[in-house]
């Protein structure tokens, strides 16, 4: 399992990801759209991650609405599910 800075870490890229998408993880799951548990199943996901630094480099250099996250994201599939809900 990850240590805690490695998680803090990784669950503050899932979370600017999604808002950078527009979508806000903790209304989707208040909303139910997805469960509680699923952020922590997609944050540990993103610790499995090669690619952490191109994803910093995502977010600091992608339009301010993307269309969808990158293709190497191994949370891409649920942050494109959310936001097709969110719109």
């Amino acid at each position: 399992m990850p240590d805690t800075a490695v998680l803090k870490h990784h669950a503050d890229l899932l979370d600017r990801a999604a808002t950078r998408l527009g979508v806000d993880l903790q209304d989707a799951a208040i909303s139910g759209q997805f469960a509680f548990d699923d952020i922590a199943d997609a944050v540990l996901r993103c610790t499995q991650c090669p690619q952490p630094e191109a994803c910093e480099s995502w977010l600091a250099t992608a339009p301010s609405a993307p269309e969808q996250a990158p293709h190497y994201c191994r949370n891409h599939d649920l942050l494109t599910a959310l936001q097709g809900v969110a719109e």
